[in-house]
């Protein structure tokens, strides 16, 4: 689009308004060469240790907006074809060994490098309108020259770029919907049609986005949502539109790190698997056998999914530690690492002590099970997707491992206490931040700068969006065969609508949320007994919608950081939405059919994996049994419990923060026990190799601890940009692997078997029990 058509929203029109603006904007901000001003301002900026969100608004985040055009012909295109792009990338780590959180500076590097391409190498509008007039000429361009401008206006600009990354986001969010036609496809003999594919995802894509608009006050506007996982992903950005190569000692780091971790990631992703999982003590014990080496490989294994806990494994591959760990706020770090600590010892206790029946069965398993310990015949007991009770009443009930019925407990805990928790300690900062909305008031100077420059999105927009999507749900209610009746849709968008503010805030302020698939999967077991495929479609519209609004949420964060107007960001997240449902179709249906053996019925290979979806599966088949596994008096009639206790737990702790609020100057009220017990609970329910969980400990504390307290400039100036640079480059590499090695594009090319890519075995080389 031209400058003279552009829709930024822009109240500033003319350019020298503009130039004042822009210097204005922020004092603190480096020149564009990358040399710091010289002020006693930026110095402090500089030193200052970033803690708080408020610390990342003012020290961290510049508030410099050069008022370019992002809604062009160019960015239109160029986001098309990226998104796409990163649809693909993220269904792939549907189907990954290990589930991982693909970055934004990902697709921030490639839409770099594409978009610099297009604006060198075709005519410029800019440089062709400038010698038309030194010649002399006045007046209205040529049509030619105004063609030329259209396509290709100038220099590839910082909100340009930042509209593909977006674009991207929006589109990928539809590959976790996607798990569900996956299971049904995997495990029940019901046809999915695209029709149902599409409509249902951009239903649940738009309705999360319509809850994410109305949530802005506390989502988007509060100078406390930070997102802090983004954070890398905007400074990557500002790194490479505001500062010059030659003169950015950052800068020039950054394509260091990337070129140098280009080169190396081939050799764990591919020739030696074994540097994702160094563990001493499995090379000390591969030759152990019977039941001591189970117990080495329970306790000290984590190569493959489900192996075991991973003990003092270490990984060396960037792809699954990613930049997503290290931004995670200090706070997180440790409640990670003691929730991961409280793990590993209930996991033992709870085998070893036999709890559940544990040790008739597997250590470690995603998979529903018979009382021997075999795969639990779920196409039998459900033919199309509907529970056989003469099959049931023959087969038995189904057995889940204990350390996965512990895990469904924490998981329904940790739902618990996130509800009580955001309203007993956040409630009434809740409604400040509505009433100060209401009033026009906003603590965060970025959204008061927005505020200021650019019209907002109206409230009415998004509510034609939740209108519009959930018109699009029940038409695939209707006349779909999905086992859900339109009753239950309806509950499972209300669970939603209660669930989403919740979630958004935690993640917001945390850098991490609560998985709440669990409740979901709970409530519809209750209403929809012996029906797991509706189950799943009822979670999608709960669970699902909630996750798009919190990605969504920050999306807009993002937005504001980088000052793109709100209308501008309303329509680029629609259109990514709405593409990503087709992309995520075609993509999903391609790897399954490739593998459906693999993902189906085996723990997977280094390149593949089926883990993600057997895990949910077993979810929606054990909670479409509900009556018979969660009933009072059932063996597992503690997990449905699980979310009054959590909430219980926050209730003790209020009531403690109330008689002793510090406790030697430590604050009582950071402690969050909904993320500590999603930790406690974590490496059963979310099916990950163990081996990188010392890595993700041991990088987060460096990057959070180390430099954030002893080398507070390295933190703000390199350590986003350099992880940004880790994260593009490992998983750029990956993406051409998978199509040219791993079998994404059909024939896979393993890598010949030697010690350190053990295929026979475990990669860790732990005993194979």
């Amino acid at each position: 689009m031209s400058d003279s058509s552009r829709d930024d929203g822009v109240l500033a029109a003319d350019q020298n308004e503009k130039t004042a603006v822009t210097v204005l904007a922020d004092e603190q901000e480096p020149n564009v060469k990358g040399h710091d001003v010289d002020s006693e301002g930026d110095r402090e900026s500089e030193d200052a240790v970033i803690v708080t969100g408020a610390d990342a608004a003012l020290h961290l985040l510049p508030l410099r907006d050069d008022f370019d055009s992002a809604l062009t012909f160019r960015s239109i295109i160029l986001a098309s074809g990226l998104a796409c792009f990163q649809a693909v990338m993220n269904q792939i780590y549907n189907f990954k060994p290990t589930l991982i959180t693909i970055q934004g500076t990902f697709i921030v590097l490639i839409s770099y490098f594409v978009g610099n391409a297009w604006a060198k190498f075709l005519p410029r509008g800019d440089k062709i309108e400038a010698k038309w007039r030194a010649k002399g000429a006045h007046g209205k361009l040529p049509w030619w020259i105004t063609v030329i401008k259209f396509v290709n206006p100038g220099p590839w600009s910082l909100k340009e770029h930042a509209i593909c990354s977006i674009t991207a986001t929006s589109a990928s969010n539809a590959s976790a919907t996607s798990t569900v036609f996956a299971a049904q496809d995997l495990f029940y003999n019901l046809p999915i049609s695209g029709v149902t594919v599409v409509l249902s995802t951009v239903s649940i894509g738009l309705f999360g986005y319509g809850l994410c608009g109305i949530m802005r006050p506390i989502a988007v506007w509060h100078v406390e949502a930070v997102y802090w996982s983004t954070l890398p992903t905007v400074k990557t950005l500002q790194g490479l539109h505001w500062q010059d190569l030659k003169n950015s000692k950052p800068l020039r780091y950054f394509w260091y790190a990337f070129t140098g971790m280009s080169i190396y990631e081939i050799i764990p992703a591919y020739i030696f698997p074994w540097l994702n999982s160094v563990s001493i003590p499995c090379l000390a014990a591969q030759k152990a056998t019977g039941s001591k080496g189970a117990i080495l490989t329970n306790v000290f294994g984590g190569g493959t999914n489900n192996e075991g806990l991973g003990l003092f494994s270490l990984s060396f591959d960037w792809q699954y530690i990613t930049s997503f760990q290290t931004s995670l706020p200090l706070k997180l770090q440790l409640h990670q690492a003691i929730g991961f600590f409280a793990c590993f010892i209930a996991m033992v206790g709870i085998y070893y002590g036999n709890g559940w029946d544990s040790r008739s069965l597997p250590f470690m398993s995603t998979r529903l099970l018979q009382a021997n310990g075999t795969a639990y015949p779920v196409d039998s007991v459900f033919p199309g997707g509907v529970l056989d009770e003469a099959a049931l009443a023959e087969i038995g009930t189904p057995k889940i491992t204990g350390t996965f019925a512990f895990a469904m407990l924490m998981a329904n805990a940790a739902i618990g206490a996130l509800i009580m928790h955001c309203i007993l300690f956040w409630g009434k900062d809740i409604r400040r931040a509505y009433k100060s909305a209401r009033q026009g008031r906003y603590d965060d100077r970025h959204h008061d700068h927005m505020a200021k420059h650019y019209k907002e999105t109206p409230w009415w927009w998004y509510m034609i969006v939740l209108v519009g999507s959930f018109v699009l749900g029940l038409v695939v209610v209707l006349k779909e065969n999905i086992t859900l009746p339109v009753g239950a849709y309806i509950v499972s968008l209300v669970v939603g609508i209660i669930i989403a503010p919740f979630s958004t805030i935690l993640y917001s302020r945390f850098g991490n949320g609560i998985a709440t698939n669990n409740l979901s999967k709970m409530i519809a077991g209750l209403m929809l007994p012996g029906r797991p495929v509706g189950n799943m479609y009822f979670a999608a519209w709960s669970h699902n919608v909630i996750s798009n609004a919190v990605t969504l949420s920050n999306d807009l964060k993002m937005g504001e950081y980088l000052k793109i107007a709100p209308r501008v960001m309303f329509l680029t997240q629609i259109y990514g939405t709405i593409l990503g449902g087709f992309i995520n179709y075609a993509v999903m249906i391609s790897i399954v059919s490739g593998n459906r053996e693999l993902l189906a019925h085996g723990n997977g290979d280094s390149s593949w994996s089926g883990a993600t979806i057997q895990s949910y599966n077993t979810n929606a088949t054990s909670w479409a049994l509900a009556p018979y596994l969660y009933k009072i008096g059932s063996q597992y009639e503690m997990i449905p419990i699980g979310v009054a206790l959590g909430a219980g737990a926050v209730v003790v702790h209020r009531a403690f923060y109330q008689f002793f609020p510090k406790i030697k100057g430590f604050d009582v009220a950071e402690i969050n026990m909904a993320q500590f017990i999603q930790y406690a609970g974590y490496v059963p329910y979310n099916q990950s190799q163990t081996c990188v969980i010392f890595s993700w400990i041991l990088s987060g504390f460096f990057v959070q601890y180390y430099l954030r307290n002893y080398h507070p400039r390295v933190f703000k100036d390199y350590s986003y940009l350099i992880t940004g640079a880790f994260d593009g480059a490992s998983l750029t590499i990956v993406f051409i692997l998978s199509f040219a090695v791993f079998g994404a594009a059909g024939r896979s090319h393993p890598f010949p078997s030697w010690w350190g890519n053990n295929v026979n075995g475990n990669y860790d080389w732990c005993p194979v029990s």
